[in-house]
């Protein structure tokens, strides 16, 4: 082979491989090495990924602290993030959507076909013409086809082709023949399908899609984080309320306990003990309810933080450290500022307006099929002949005489370009009618202004949940600031009248009455304090703030 042969064959081989390393899509979880990569092959025949495992719970040790699993808010919600079951199986939708737009890409994916054939066969002569009374006869083929589209519509095909024919029959010119053939074809589409703005519309599409289920994912994990919240409140709410039911037993207990000294002595009736006794009874009620409310309430913390997965933890006490005693600071929202906020920063907003950026591609892909198809389509072959020469007088030789020749002698002829055929056209299809392109168009038309007005509506029930959230914050802060006074007039009310009890100027009725008036404020204002902090929580996740105001940052990893 010479050469100049070589040097054309290296040139292609590189302009093959420089073409499929321009258009090969980036990197995504689901992308497999390619040709001529060495893990390529392996690859291409590993086993079915059958063993899929999950990952286990995370980090939780690092919160035990003498045999109890301490949580501050903040260290509860990023157990939450790494470990909660419904967190992992939104991000797999992230995953899907990757595939996806990988999938989409492979419109462009390059194909190398490789194919060889033999044929032998033996034949007895029909005349003398055939060269010997048994005519035996070789056929070997083979070759390679490379072809791809670009994402400009441009489709090209490299494919060459090599046939050795050998035969006993004594009138063959070359024995064994070898013909090898080059063809390059080329179609670009002229108006239908023409260029990187039509050809790559499903790949956007797929994108948009992708951005999609990131916004819907957030929104999905927003809901979570803002009830993983929600339990954490109602955790220390029923802590603080067993301290309280605690805290009314033990005036219960040390009323009754006087009660019954004043008996003993005989300061009061025997009938004046029952209602001390009833009132002591119900209080121990009271603590056994509160106490076992605390335990639920706390065993739904454990399953969103996956404690309950982990056999060492599972069982450990739950310390909440944070307070349950009204903020210091409660500050105020201003409607139209906070209203802005959350038109820009809502995941369903950014839902509606990539929807519409999906309807833009649409109406782009279906105009384009209205168009007629023209099509440019171009091809060149070369061919190169080599082989045993056995030349005769009929080729102007010496009869008999033998010039040996072979592959080198076919392949110099093709890359010389000595035997060249070309040919070029135009197609056109022109459609008379196309009414499913355009109801097509026409439907993505309508698509668009259907998403328009999802998005009008959307903003309106924005508007309006944001208001409502201020009203609720606003609600629960004056709430939280009257329950504060009227648990200071409780406290004083019950001294005032436990020293009217002790000069003998009142009833125990009247003190057992000022303790429930005690409990109930104490209870009022815890109620209060925790429902003040979950109308902040609301207000933020219906402004879509939460994962920021609580220092979340999302990975789709």
């Amino acid at each position: 082979m010479s050469n100049r042969s070589k040097k054309f064959i290296r040139r292609t081989i590189g302009f093959a491989a420089a073409l499929a390393a321009m258009t090969a899509a980036a990197p995504l979880p689901a992308q497999l090495n390619t040709f001529p990569d060495g893990t390529y092959f392996r690859e291409q025949w590993q086993s079915a990924p059958y063993g899929v495992e999950i990952e286990a719970v995370a980090n939780l040790q690092d919160f035990v602290v003498d045999d109890k699993l301490e949580l501050s808010l903040r260290a509860y919600l990023e157990l939450v993030m790494a470990n909660h079951t419904d967190v992992q199986i939104q991000k797999l939708s992230v995953r899907e959507s990757e595939n996806a737009v990988q999938s989409a890409m492979s419109p462009f994916d390059p194909n190398l076909e490789l194919n060889f054939n033999t044929n032998r066969s033996t034949n007895p002569s029909q005349d003398v013409l055939q060269g010997g009374d048994v005519v035996s006869s070789l056929r070997q083929n083979g070759g390679f086809t490379y072809n791809q589209t670009l994402d400009t519509g441009t489709n090209y095909r490299v494919a060459f082709t090599g046939v050795k024919n050998s035969s006993s029959s004594s009138f063959r010119t070359f024995n064994p023949s070898i013909q090898d053939t080059l063809q390059f074809n080329l179609t670009q589409p002229l108006l239908r399908n023409r260029g990187r703005g039509i050809q790559r519309i499903p790949i956007l599409i797929a994108g948009s899609r992708l951005d999609l289920t990131k916004a819907q994912v957030l929104q999905r994990v927003i809901g979570i984080v803002s009830q993983a919240e929600s339990l954490y409140w109602q955790v220390v709410s029923n802590r603080e309320n067993l301290k309280v039911q605690e805290n009314n037993l033990e005036l219960r207990r040390q009323f009754l306990e006087r009660s019954q000294r004043e008996l003993e002595l005989g300061a009061i009736s025997p009938l004046d003990i029952y209602q001390p006794e009833q009132n002591f009874a119900t209080a121990q009620v009271g603590v056994t309810r509160a106490r076992f409310r605390l335990q639920q309430a706390e065993d739904r913390v454990r399953r969103q933080i996956g404690a309950d997965l982990h056999p060492d933890i599972r069982n450990l006490p739950l310390i909440l450290t944070e307070s349950a005693e009204p903020p210091a600071y409660v500050p105020s929202f201003e409607p139209e500022e906070t209203i802005a906020k959350a038109l820009q920063m809502r995941p369903e907003i950014q839902q509606r307006r990539l929807n519409l950026k999906i309807d833009d591609y649409a109406i782009k892909r279906d105009t384009n099929a209205l168009r007629p198809d023209l099509s440019l389509t171009a091809s060149y072959r070369a061919t190169g002949l080599g082989g045993n020469l056995f030349e005769t007088s009929l080729l102007g030789g010496s009869a008999g005489s033998f010039i040996p020749g072979g592959v080198g002698d076919a392949l110099d002829q093709l890359f010389q370009f000595r035997f060249p055929t070309y040919s070029a056209g135009l197609t056109l299809q022109l459609p008379l009618r196309n009414r499913r392109a355009a109801a097509n168009l026409s439907n993505s038309v309508i698509s668009k202004k259907r998403n328009l007005y999802n998005l009008r509506s959307l903003e309106q029930e924005i508007r309006l949940a944001v208001l409502n959230a201020i009203a609720g914050v606003e609600l629960s802060k004056a709430a939280m600031q009257q329950a504060a006074v009227a648990l200071d007039f409780s406290r004083k009310r019950l001294d005032a009248e436990q020293k009217k009890y002790d000069l003998g100027v009142n009833t125990a009725f009247i003190v057992l009455d000022a303790q429930d008036d005690l409990v109930q404020s104490e209870a009022d204002l815890l109620q209060e304090a925790i429902g003040y902090r979950q109308a902040v929580v609301t207000l933020l996740q219906s402004t879509g703030e939460l994962l920021e105001a609580r220092g979340i940052q999302l990975s789709y990893d």
